[in-house]
């Protein structure tokens, strides 16, 4: 492979705002795998925003890119999963896997596509000194007779539009609006544009804690919600705590530590079987490997409002934030029925009626 903008790259990212800013170029924000294709002729990687490969992940993505980009040319897109008009991010992850037999299977049976944003080269020319605008038109030009699986990002410079785009899209498994300034050039790894992201609260039993890999801080609260079952589901954690609220916190939480897990709603988390029928904190991940996922129990008794963008089947997305204590809350009042339901809305539609 010999490319004007060699492998790897870490993609230009962007800072969270409240609003939509004026005087920019708006896509939405896609939910999916950010990833840097690079093509050279039957050439073809594709880089994570870490930098590692994720091309033997995604045969079918190779394939579709082969035979429907510039034979020469680095993009910059996310490798997404649609199913029933929605992105399913969650199908991605089943995705990332070990075995080559088991990805070629879910190639088969969920296969993804990309949608590109951005175009970083083309031919022998690097276009990382480029504005935004121009190139987004050379990415237009580039992509103009691609079908799917390969789409490109409809974009706007229209505050409006992207604002209706902000509301309607969610529905489909969107995460946003990402605003990037006509002008700018592509940075690779800074935070240069904006992200506006949705954001809503609920009230989830504080069930656990993981400690912090400083020192005997808390880490991470583990937050359940219960099921129409009465059954204490694991829905995520919130984190990113000042180094002296994790101490405070650690200290408020110590009169509910459990001993064992024995007796609590999630005590058979290390059981595989559990894990494959409830929502349990511990389970296998294979984006941390040997990582150790154990936790602390405590007694679910405490309520706290954290603050949250959207669900992913029937957990956070992302890292909820914390907001307050909710001592005015019992815990079997945290349930699945409190969270809004965005209004659903047709995938097809987000990439312009493809």
């Amino acid at each position: 492979m010999d490319l004007p903008v060699m492998p790897p790259v870490r993609p230009m990212l962007a800072k969270a705002a409240k609003a939509i800013p004026p005087g920019m170029q708006y896509e939405a924000k896609w939910d999916g795998f950010r990833a840097i294709v690079f093509r050279d002729g039957d050439e073809i990687e594709l880089g994570s925003r870490s930098g590692k490969p994720l091309t033997r992940y995604f045969p079918e993505v190779v394939a579709a890119l082969r035979d429907r980009i510039p034979g020469r040319c680095v993009l910059d897109g996310e490798i997404v999963i649609a199913r029933e008009g929605r992105l399913d991010f969650e199908a991605l992850l089943e995705r990332i896997h070990p075995a080559d037999s088991r990805v070629r299977l879910l190639a088969e049976s969920t296969p993804a596509g990309f949608v590109a944003f951005d175009l970083l080269a083309l031919g022998d020319r690097s276009l990382l000194a480029t504005a935004q605008r121009d190139r987004r038109e050379a990415l237009a030009s580039a992509l103009r007779d691609a079908t799917a699986p390969v789409f490109t990002a409809p974009v706007t410079e229209d505050i409006e539009l992207a604002r209706g785009w902000f509301d309607r899209f969610e529905g489909a498994g969107l995460d946003g609006v990402i605003a990037k300034p006509p002008e700018l050039p592509y940075r690779p790894g800074e935070r240069v544009m904006v992200k506006v992201k949705h954001e809503r609260t609920a009230d989830c039993v504080v069930a656990g804690l993981r400690p912090h890999k400083s020192g005997p801080v808390v880490g991470s609260l583990l937050l359940g919600l219960y099921d129409g079952a009465g059954r204490l589901q694991h829905v995520g954690v919130c984190a990113s705590f000042p180094m002296a609220r994790r101490r405070e916190l650690m200290t408020e939480l110590e009169p509910l530590r459990m001993a064992t897990a024995e007796g609590h709603p999630w005590e058979a988390w290390a059981s595989a079987e559990a894990q494959a029928t409830d929502r349990l904190p511990g389970g296998p991940s294979r984006w941390t490997g040997k990582k150790d996922l154990s936790w602390i129990p405590l007694r679910p008794e405490r309520v706290v409002e954290v603050a949250y963008d959207h669900m992913q089947g029937a957990r956070f997305r992302h890292t909820a934030q914390f907001r307050r204590w909710r001592t005015d809350r019992e815990p079997a009042e945290c349930t699945y029925a409190q969270l809004e339901e965005p209004v659903s809305y047709d995938l097809t539609e987000a990439l312009g009626g493809v």
